[in-house]
């Protein structure tokens, strides 16, 4: 038992100085890490170095640098770092083969942060989903729908599908429809509908509202009603426009028709 007991001393004794040693370099590193990741972020903040790619950057610096710690810190303790570097590529292999679908992530990650279809900030429409980039992730990006709604899109797919970037311009287009009846005056309707916009202070003069007729429906003379907003002022001019044109023709006394139902009755 003593023989034992003396042995674990030495062990102990032997190998404590490598345990604190490796403990002191690990909290070092992960403070050391924190630090020249914010650096990193300030350094980059102030050569305007766009958001989506600040971020990712970051990430990828600091994920780099844990691993580089990690390996560190299993030397001190006495790992082998050439096996331990052999096992971390065999794993890696069996990982990166588990794990298809991420890589393919990370890869649609980095096309879209350097070939840029869209930037954090932008509205999007991409894989269904209609909503403001929030975040541009290793693996994923983050959108927020108009009904408040957090919609997270695997890069992969997302890189590899259609993406329709609806706020790369700064204007927008509203497309209503808005009919009258067959018994009104058209040139009338149309200068009614097209001075509403223009009185509108949120609807763009450049490029200019513009009223044509659409169809000849049913029961009535459809127009195309398409002012431009800014991206903020979307959808107040969107509703806006409706409800100021539904009060200008009924000003103006020109009818907005809508169904009737016509009852006959037979006699005998």
């Amino acid at each position: 038992m003593e023989e034992y007991l003396q042995k674990i001393k030495t062990v102990v004794i032997d190998f404590s100085p490598k345990v604190i040693a490796a403990l002191a370099i690990l909290i070092i590193g992960l403070l050391a890490i924190r630090f020249v990741t914010g650096l990193t972020k300030k350094l980059m903040g102030k050569r305007g170095i766009d958001e989506s790619l600040l971020k990712f950057l970051a990430s990828l610096i600091s994920w780099t640098l844990k691993i580089l710690l990690f390996v560190t810190v299993a030397g001190k303790l006495g790992i082998e770092t050439t096996s331990f570097a052999a096992i971390i590529g065999a794993a890696g292999l069996a990982i990166g083969l588990a794990l298809q679908g991420s890589l393919s992530n990370f890869a649609g990650g980095a096309l879209i942060i350097f070939f840029k279809p869209f930037k954090v900030g932008d509205i999007i429409n991409a894989q269904g989903e209609l909503g403001t980039v929030q975040e541009i992730q290793i693996f994923t990006t983050v959108l927020t729908t108009p009904e408040n709604r957090r919609v997270i899109i695997p890069n992969g797919a997302l890189s590899n599908g259609n993406i329709m970037n609806i706020s790369a311009e700064g204007k927008l287009r509203i497309d209503l429809t808005i009919g009258v009846g067959y018994d009104e005056d058209i040139k009338q309707a149309k200068k009614v509908l097209l001075d509403t916009m223009l009185a509108d202070p949120k609807v763009l003069k450049d490029p200019a509202p513009t009223v044509n007729v659409k169809e000849l429906a049913d029961s009535s003379v459809n127009f195309a009603v398409r002012p431009w907003a800014t991206v903020e002022d979307y959808w107040d001019v969107y509703f806006g426009t409706l409800e100021n044109c539904k009060e200008a023709l009924d000003a103006a006394g020109i009818e907005i028709p809508y169904p009737h139902q016509v009852e006959i009755h037979k006699e005998g």
